[in-house]
């Protein structure tokens, strides 16, 4: 009597993109921009700034916010760090370099290391709009996330009816990838969302671009997929 064949070796695990851990054993940086503002965590001082979002009608329309009271800002900016901790979101304020309180957010939410994915959040005050700040934060953090983390697909997702995250999107490298039909619920009612994403192994922006879909300028102002509450635009 023969032995039996051996079973079959199980096929190698995918190990993951970005090991755990990697993040949480970073400090979460401060990055400069061009012209007044620059990025940086998160302060308990500047939760009254999240608390105006949550009453600023642009932010509003396009982000959804909850309300907030200052308590409820105060334990938000808690949470992100501790977001931070656990690998799961990195959210930035955008700030004036000088000193003082954010008049933006920035950040990546919807982390998955073991994937290599995150997916851009932003807004800005009305304090912080009209600079082009926003193309640029989005670059500079695509290229910590890139280089720095290891992350290898980042996304951005806005309505069809903000343009302005549209060219916003073009100009910081991440090209349209597609519509997406229903995706997001508003005050109006269901909206179509482009898709646009950006690689690691994408050129630099500064090539020719597409230009963005024809329509009203808007603030900018992207969401970030379905659990963007969890991490908190």
């Amino acid at each position: 009597m023969t032995d039996p064949a051996p079973a079959p070796a199980a096929p190698p695990g995918i190990p993951p993109v970005v090991p755990a851990g990697r993040m949480r054993a970073m400090p979460q940086p401060s990055f400069a921009l061009p012209g007044p503002l620059h990025l940086r965590p998160w302060a308990p001082d500047d939760a009254p700034a999240l608390v105006a979002s949550c009453l600023d009608p642009q932010i509003r329309q396009w982000n959804r916010p909850s309300g907030l009271t200052l308590a409820q800002a105060e334990e938000k900016i808690a949470g992100w760090h501790e977001h931070w901790r656990t690998e799961t979101a990195a959210i930035w304020a955008a700030a004036p370099a000088c000193g003082g309180r954010a008049v933006g957010l920035i950040g990546l939410a919807d982390l998955d290391l073991h994937g290599g994915s995150g997916e851009f959040l932003y807004w800005l005050l009305p304090a912080g709009r009209g600079g082009g700040v926003m193309a640029g934060a989005t670059d500079r953090l695509s290229r910590w996330a890139f280089e720095e983390l290891g992350l290898h697909r980042l996304r951005i997702t806005h309505s069809v009816a903000n343009p302005a995250s549209c060219a916003i999107a073009l100009k910081a490298g991440f090209p349209l990838e597609g519509t997406m039909r229903g995706a997001l619920l508003h005050a109006d009612g269901w909206h179509d969302e482009h898709l646009h994403a950006r690689l690691r192994t994408d050129p630099p922006p500064g090539g020719p671009q597409s230009d963005p879909p024809s329509g009203p300028r808007s603030v900018p102002g992207a969401r970030s997929g379905p659990r963007r509450a969890s991490s908190g635009a």
